[in-house]
């Protein structure tokens, strides 16, 4: 496969995982058994999870994934972000979902939607990234809500997720990249509340981890454990969840904490928007030309 079709079938399978998981019920289910459906379903789909299933609810925004056998559960008033990653031959397709059963949460949700749709129109090659944001802001602030400030899109490259250029969700001042051709990016609008402080903090959860360096940590068990990752994972995020296959929870927590106090490993704190208040999102992957957008997760 070219790498437009590799992102292509990354993209349709992501979306349609994401569908799927827009349509259940979620509420009594558990947060394990979300994620591991839906990593399940994008196997099944030949494709390969891109990261862990994400599922943050209520005041956190972003970067928990479910614990091996997590017994947190999704209640009715819950408002429950799903983030998913899909990745075929390292082409990533990066989309996110809110999905909640309490009417008075359905506009917050709503308006996640519509910044992105907003952001999508605009996004084509030569954009400015600041034009995208101010989109994002100006159609959060019109309904009465507040976007997430230090949180945002970001460009992808092949095996890498964040690969170094920002899109904001806020209209920026100063300096600003123009979108590419052929170059892939994910759109991500996260809204809060009016009372929302529109800015998160990193809470004390981290469980979801990367490959940060390769140099070896002086530990000979650790150093085959990273060797171990590096074949199953390369730069790709990963969980607890996904490695007690190679040695069981106690022993990769233990082992873990060893990489990541040599900085071999990243881990991610859970982000939490500062007032506590709730937390939309809503997110897309695309691939901009001059005349035309393709989205991959449409």
């Amino acid at each position: 496969m070219t790498f437009f079709e590799s992102y292509q079938r990354a993209g349709k399978i992501a979306s349609e995982v994401r569908e799927r998981a827009r349509k259940k019920y979620h509420v009594g289910t558990t947060v394990f058994r979300i994620c591991e459906s839906i990593e399940a379903e994008i196997r099944e789909m030949g494709g390969t999870p891109a990261f862990p299933v994400n599922v943050s609810l209520n005041d956190i925004a972003a970067h928990y994934t479910a614990e091996p056998n997590d017994i947190l559960e999704v209640k009715d008033r819950d408002i429950l972000k799903i983030d998913i990653g899909v990745q075929v031959d390292g082409y990533i397709a990066d989309t996110a979902v809110t999905v909640c059963y309490d009417p008075k949460s359905e506009e917050l949700v709503r308006v996640a939607e519509m910044a992105l749709n907003e952001a999508v129109k605009v996004a084509k090659a030569d954009t400015k990234s600041n034009e995208i944001g101010a989109v994002i802001e100006s159609t959060i602030v019109k309904h009465g809500f507040k976007p997430i400030q230090n949180l945002s899109g970001h460009s992808l490259e092949r095996y890498t997720i964040h690969a170094g250029r920002s899109i904001p969700n806020i209209k920026t001042i100063g300096p600003s990249f123009s979108l590419s051709s052929n170059q892939a990016y994910a759109v991500e609008p996260f809204v809060t509340t009016r009372d929302g402080q529109g800015v998160v903090y990193e809470g004390k959860v981290r469980n979801i981890f990367s490959i940060t360096s390769r140099k070896p940590s002086k530990n000979q068990e650790a150093d085959i454990f990273l060797d171990q990752l590096w074949n199953k994972f390369k730069t790709l995020p990963f969980a607890i969840r996904w490695i007690t296959d190679l040695f069981d929870e106690p022993k990769a927590r233990e082992l873990i904490e060893v990489l990541v106090k040599k900085r071999n490993v990243h881990a991610y704190p859970i982000l939490v928007e500062g007032n506590r208040k709730l937390v939309s999102q809503a997110e897309h992957t695309l691939i901009p030309s001059t005349n035309f957008t393709y989205v991959t997760t449409l």
